[in-house]
């Protein structure tokens, strides 16, 4: 059960939630951590609901620093139920919480940890169970999830330098787009309506917008609710593979785009099969994980191939070289990996290298897509400008 305590900590008034069985144990805990308790009560579910769902849900972020302190703990000599009990008293969100709890009463019932995160597939990927497995096995799990974890935090930072670069962006489009609706709707249509009174030719460009703000005005409410029906139509094409294929496709034939797509599919795909072969996963297994945690389908489906030609037999090298879409860098470094034994270590490089070029595919992209934003913007100020200024220059002229 969940309750809200405040306490006093270093002369200084603390409150949050904490998860337990009852009242006494909340006081408990509070004592032996060294906090004054001053109130504790419980929390209703009708309190959490909605706002615990959105803001209380298991994000990336918190799976990556799980990860990091388990690892971490037992590098230090921890067990693994230890490691979770720790974690356990130091979790302040619920939903991680109850998460934490779960895997630490299956594994003190006599599961693995690899079988326990099972039970959790939207939060743990089967790459993380796999090299959990593989270290459960051969005994070098906190190795493998300190391994695991660079890979998470690499994950992170790339994640998060490809969000900074979109979010200006996007933002500038999406307030370009609400700016020229409310003007087309509600401004233009007063303003126009003035040149009806006088007997001038209006320029194509202004009949063009007289057409589209009379249009706009009359079916504005139409409009707004055809293109939530239209967005969310297309979510749902795009769950489809079909959709997903043909969305794939676009975005790896758009100019500067395409290159980010390419080189970060690279870098998830070289650095994951290095964690895994060094970890003892087969090359079955681990071509297996990949095709299951790629993204882009043509990646996806290219990968589904090299299993195949693999698993007849052939060298990963030459069955990456034979499907067309991998730089001949990578399929030269993976044959010259499989030729001296170091395919781990080879993988490994290939995937910093390519993490190099994806930060130069993004600076790229960035540096590009700012000049063509702005371009838009001024193509789109100046129709407003020659349709609105002209008609009013052509009167005052009339009148001369």
């Amino acid at each position: 059960m969940l309750y809200q305590f405040r306490a006093i900590k270093d002369n200084k008034i603390v409150s949050k939630n904490l998860e337990a069985d009852n009242e006494a144990a909340v006081i408990a805990y509070l004592k032996a951590n060294g906090y004054f308790p001053i109130e504790v009560k419980a929390v209703k579910k009708t309190e959490i609901g909605v706002m615990n769902q959105i803001f209380g849900r298991v994000s990336f972020n918190d799976i990556v620093d799980f990860t990091r302190q388990i690892a971490i703990m037992l590098n230090a000599g921890l067990t693994i139920v230890d490691s979770l009990e720790i974690l356990k008293k130091q979790i302040t969100k619920p939903n991680l919480l109850k998460i934490v709890e779960t895997i630490d009463d299956d594994i003190k019932s006599g599961n693995t940890f690899s079988s326990a995160l099972k039970k959790f597939p939207q939060n743990f990927s089967n790459l993380y169970i796999s090299l959990v497995r593989s270290g459960e096995a051969s005994g070098k799990l906190s190795d493998i999830l300190l391994r695991l974890a660079d890979n998470l935090e690499k994950e992170r930072e790339f994640k998060g330098k490809l969000k900074g670069a979109l979010i200006y962006p996007a933002v500038v489009i999406i307030a370009m787009l609400v700016v020229i609706f409310v003007m087309v709707t509600f401004v233009l249509p007063r303003l126009l309506g003035l040149y009806k009174d006088f007997n001038i030719e209006l320029p194509v460009t202004t009949q063009i917008l007289i057409a589209i703000s009379s249009f706009s005005s009359k079916f504005w409410p139409m409009i707004v609710v055809g293109c939530g029906l239209g967005i969310s139509a297309l979510r749902q094409y795009l769950k489809t593979k079909a959709g997903k294929l043909s969305y794939d496709r676009f975005m790896l034939n758009l100019p500067v785009i395409n290159n980010v797509i390419k080189v970060a599919s690279l870098v998830d795909a070289t650095r994951t099969l290095a964690i895994l072969t060094a970890s003892g996963v087969s090359i079955l297994d681990s071509l297996n994980i990949i095709i299951e945690t790629t993204d882009n389908i043509i990646y996806q489906d290219a990968f589904r191939n090299i299993y195949k030609h693999v698993e007849k037999g052939q060298s990963l090298g030459s069955a990456l070289e034979q499907e067309g879409i991998f730089p001949p860098i990578l399929v030269q470094m993976v044959i010259v990996g499989e030729q001296t034994g170091h395919l781990d270590d080879t993988l490994m490089k290939l995937s910093k290298y390519f993490e190099m070029e994806s930060e130069i595919a993004v600076k790229a992209m960035t540096t590009l897509i700012e000049p063509a934003i702005l371009l838009v913007l001024g193509f789109g100020v100046g129709f407003l400008v020659m349709s609105v200024i002209t008609p009013i220059y052509n009167l005052t002229t009339s009148f001369k």
